[in-house]
């Protein structure tokens, strides 16, 4: 480690700018930067500046560390009472004809084509369909929990929460606890978005604001459950729009210690009323994801969604402080493609998954969703993981 941060070191001492300068050494003093320092990383530093300094602290914190899970996906319905600009997935309730909507019995058939099969996770979110309600979520979770104890749900945004909520007449910490006792374990970091009332307004204005959002998560973690945190990046966001939102996250991190992940969400235009826009490129996605390794220095993972990125990205934000590649997501889920992720068919085998890390020198490690570490696949021979049923 002492020669890897020399190297960097010396980066820091070689840079002209004294901003950055200053910041490089906060970062290599294990110190916290802030609001208009994060800004300033965004406007002044290069992609290896930043690059380097994200994947000193991603090594320091993890070493070479990869992690992935074994999950798969539930999406209840695409109709949804919501109009967001970004949205390419949802259906307004209006023109439901155009959607799907599954029945208890339907997930609950999802659920048991994994019966035998080392999946640790199912990830439950969708659209906000108005007679998908509290008690026919509560439903379902008991239905899983029965057929599976141990699988983990980890399941609705904030933004589903809230909606179910306000429908039921209860209040947060009534209607988190009815879930919770239901069988929920953990809570995705769906609906954040951007949480900047001005950005908000423009792109989400109908669903729940800021506040709401954290208060669910914060009601979350109050009750023993973790949750991850996301952020839609790369449309009209500015650089202070994003800080503002890692900071709020930071603060709620700071008072809780409930989240386990960071998710940056690249912003895709395909066939939605924000489809003008340009979609960042991948060195700003680098960008990003570097920054944001830097500022959310309490937050202990930092994950990138293979099947928005697509693979060789994904592989390449690893050397720019992220540490997690999310899982097989052994599904067709239709919210990345839909939007025009990279991957159409969002899955790969256990095997592809630890050639992926692998191949960029990494090393595989099997998780749960609360990152307790299952299985170390740093020395795992691929082929013959590829012919064995376990793994595909």
């Amino acid at each position: 480690m002492e020669i890897k941060k020399s190297g960097v070191q010396a980066l820091v001492n070689a840079v002209s700018d004294k901003d950055l300068k200053s910041i490089g050494e906060k970062v290599l003093l294990g110190e916290r930067i802030n609001f208009q320092e994060g800004v300033i990383l965004f406007e002044k530093g290069s992609v290896g500046y930043l690059g380097a300094l994200a994947n000193f602290v991603r090594e320091k914190m993890h070493g070479d560390k990869t992690y992935f899970n074994r999950n798969f996906h539930i999406e209840p319905t695409n109709v949804c009472v919501f109009s967001c600009a970004f949205c390419a997935y949802s259906r307004l309730y209006a023109n439901r004809e155009e959607g799907w909507e599954l029945s208890i019995s339907q997930m609950l058939d999802i659920v048991k084509k994994y019966d035998g099969k080392p999946v640790t996770e199912v990830h439950i979110v969708g659209g906000v369909h108005p007679k998908m309600n509290l008690e026919f979520f509560a439903e379902l979770m008991r239905n899983i929990k029965t057929h599976r104890p141990g699988l983990h749900i980890k399941a609705f945004t904030a933004v589903e929460f809230d909606y179910m909520f306000r429908k039921a007449k209860v209040s947060v910490e009534e209607g988190m606890q009815f879930l919770h006792n239901a069988g929920l374990d953990s809570i995705p970091g769906g609906g954040a978005e951007i949480f900047h009332p001005d950005i908000r307004q423009q792109i989400c204005a109908d669903k729940v604001d800021a506040d709401g959002w954290l208060n669910i998560h914060r009601t979350a973690h109050k009750m023993g459950m973790h949750s991850n945190a996301t952020m839609l990046y790369g449309h009209i966001e500015k650089y202070e729009h994003r800080i503002d939102h890692m900071e709020r996250l930071r603060q709620l991190q700071d008072e809780t210690g409930g989240f386990n992940t960071f998710i940056p969400l690249k912003f895709r235009n395909k066939d939605n009323d924000m489809s003008h826009i340009p979609e960042s490129t991948v060195t700003e996605d680098m960008r990003l994801y570097a920054v944001a390794r830097l500022y959310m220095d309490n937050f202990p993972h930092i994950k990138a969604y293979w099947p928005m990125l697509g693979r060789q990205n994904a592989q390449l934000t690893l050397s720019f402080g992220v540490n997690d590649l999310d899982g097989t997501i052994d599904d067709t889920t239709k919210i990345y493609s839909m939007a025009g992720s990279e991957e159409q068919s969002p899955s790969l085998s256990t095997a592809q998954l630890v050639s992926l890390i692998q191949q960029v020198k990494r090393e595989p490690v099997e998780r749960d969703t609360l990152y307790n570490e299952i299985k170390n696949y740093a020395n795992a021979d691929v082929a013959e993981m590829e012919v064995n049923p376990l793994y595909n």
